[in-house]
């Protein structure tokens, strides 16, 4: 009988790891695996490296850099009336935004009256010596809606130098019934102040009392288009520059409407022209529906004067209502 061989299971050498990955026809590799589990052939390729977020001053400068250069490729659309989107969108609502977040401390109410979509036009009253207000209302629409206000303004806005220009820029035209007409046709949002001068440049002591609304042209061109108007009132601008006196002598060497002083101007000359900080409120009401009352309407002087004073007084009571609800001038 042969004798028995005892072999040693310890000396025998162990089988070498194989890789995990699969060969082109689907059977198991039988190379050598490394640290990974896989041989180089089937290795996963090395992660990549992570950038490094941005810095605020690297991220405003690519932006001011992408900014740059499609304004030097003039790469941008304007319409038929000068709007500039990209330059309203990049250069001047950054520029609001402190204004609006910081300085005046804004809160906005009822703006979910404002339709997502098509033709609508925004009555407010108007103050505060210079149109801030309009530029509050502005940049508050757009940063709640994502809709840019087509500003109706005088004509002397457009008659002064570089204030004309980045105003056609903005979006904003003559307030005239034509043009309104022509922007609500195409489906956008008219800001009109029916005050006009008399609100931007009435006394402190007349304050939130307002002036007279025109002869109704902005509810002739609702009716016509048939467009929604929405009140707004707005709470705060009449403190930015408090007018004491109106220098008429003055304002009419200069041609101006209205020649203001105020607790700061002229008596500290530029530094005057800083706004003061008050709080400011503006609340967007409900929509008064037009369409169902007839473009024939808009020929009836009753029926416009009638609707004119309603939304005048809608506007009125907003104003005593979020006057008392406002706890402090500044706060």
């Amino acid at each position: 009988m042969p004798t028995a061989r005892v072999i040693n299971m310890e000396s025998r050498r162990p089988e070498p790891d194989r890789c995990l990955g699969r060969t082109a026809d689907g059977r198991p590799c039988r190379n050598r695996a490394g640290e990974s589990g896989y041989c180089r052939r089937h290795a996963p390729p090395p992660p990549r490296a992570e950038h490094p977020a941005l810095t605020a001053f690297e991220h405003a400068l690519a932006e001011f850099l992408a900014f740059l250069r499609t304004r030097l490729t003039g790469e941008y659309p304007t319409d038929d009336f000068g709007f500039d989107r990209h330059l309203t969108e990049s250069a001047v609502m950054p520029l609001l935004r402190p204004f609006f977040e910081r300085w005046w401390r804004i809160h906005q109410q009822g703006w979910e009256h404002i339709p997502a979509r098509g033709p609508c036009l925004l009555v407010a009253n108007h103050s505060g010596t210079l149109p801030w207000d309009a530029l509050m209302v502005k940049y508050g629409v757009f940063e709640a809606t994502g809709r840019h206000t087509r500003l109706l303004a005088a004509d002397m806005a457009f008659e002064m130098p570089v204030v004309g220009e980045i105003a056609r820029k903005m979006g904003s035209t003559l307030a005239c019934d034509e043009d309104a007409t022509r922007l609500l046709h195409s489906g956008e949002l008219v800001g009109v102040f029916p005050e006009g001068y008399k609100g931007v440049g009435k006394r402190f002591r007349e304050r939130y009392k307002l002036q007279r609304f025109g002869r109704g042209g902005f509810v002739e061109v609702a009716l016509r288009t048939g467009v929604p108007i929405v009140p707004v009132a707005i709470v705060g601008a009449e403190e930015i520059y408090p007018m004491l006196y109106d220098l008429r002598s003055l304002a009419r060497l200069f041609g101006l409407p209205y020649f203001p002083v105020t607790p700061t101007f002229p008596l500290l000359g530029p530094l005057g022209m800083v706004p003061l900080p008050s709080k400011w409120i503006i609340e967007y009401g409900e929509p008064i529906q037009t369409e169902t009352l007839g473009s024939e309407s808009a020929n009836d002087p009753m029926f416009v004067f009638n609707l004119t004073d309603q939304v005048r007084e809608v506007i009125q009571q907003t104003l005593y209502k979020n006057l008392m609800a406002r706890r402090n001038v500044f706060f």
